[in-house]
């Protein structure tokens, strides 16, 4: 059985055993077809992401000695002869088959979409388990050992926003749970590492003030607004203005996080 990992280094690995193409633009096609997978991609588009939109004249016959050396990788010469192998030709482009749950991106997203629906129907809990199951096939940036062009880009990207919202979520189910002085750490580190991202700010801010520390959510609060201003001219959002009024008359909730939607 096939196994595909691309949030991190592109793995595959075949019954547990290693079969990752080597070559660079074998890799590309490779992660180009998982992000389409199950779908056909058209030779044009395979073509735009391997030579960024200024193919070679030679671009089509390149491209079929890459699906020749892709097949070598995934699968028998028997299954291509029979036509049963996870690679598949049409007159017009290249298909591969990818089974559920044989993609760590596609669990990842499963997994991440169960969670936001358990918050919304209140089931802090439930929405726990599943971001953190979610998040356990995160292994760092999408293909980030792969050529990447303006398809595959664009997908790592949407992956990267799906993982933030993933970590917005363990967040606002972790508050919802009573678990502020746990995910203070987490918050500090996130709030460093994205300096401007109120969302992790906020998040920040309220935890610190149900922990007792007051001062310390309100010089969160000030030092994103100086960098704020610095460097975009802005003042924090009205809803973490707002947020910072309920830190100053003790009413702050984990419901605040909200105030930061939208």
């Amino acid at each position: 059985m096939l196994t595909f990992r691309t949030l991190g280094l592109l793995e595959v690995t075949d019954d547990g055993r290693p079969v990752t193409p080597t070559a660079p633009k074998v890799r590309q096609m490779l992660a180009l077809l998982l992000a389409r997978r199950n779908t056909l991609v058209s030779i044009p588009a395979i073509a735009a992401e391997l030579w960024d939109h200024t193919p070679p004249r030679s671009a089509t016959a390149t491209i079929q000695t890459y699906v020749y050396q892709l097949r070598k990788f995934l699968q028998t010469d028997g299954d291509t002869v029979a036509g049963t192998g996870p690679l598949v030709t049409r007159a017009t482009g290249y298909l591969l088959r990818v089974a559920p749950g044989d993609y760590d991106a596609e669990e990842f997203e499963r997994l991440t979409v169960q969670a936001r629906s358990a918050i919304e129907a209140g089931d802090a809990r439930t929405a726990t388990e599943r971001v953190g199951a979610a998040l356990a096939w995160w292994a760092g940036q999408p293909f980030a050992d792969v050529p990447q062009g303006p398809y595959l880009q664009a997908y790592a990207l949407r992956l990267e926003e799906l993982h933030m919202h993933a970590l917005e979520l363990r967040i606002t189910a972790g508050l919802s749970l009573g678990l502020h002085r746990e995910l203070v750490p987490e918050l500090k580190e996130l709030a460093s590492t994205y300096p401007l991202h109120e969302w992790f700010q906020g998040g920040l801010i309220i935890a610190l003030q149900r922990c007792g520390r007051r001062s310390e959510a309100l010089q969160v609060y000030q030092r994103l607004r100086s960098l704020l201003r610095d460097e975009l001219g802005l003042d924090p959002s009205p809803g973490l203005q707002q947020i910072r009024q309920h830190v100053l008359t003790d009413r702050v909730t984990a419901a605040d996080l909200s105030l930061l939607v939208g």
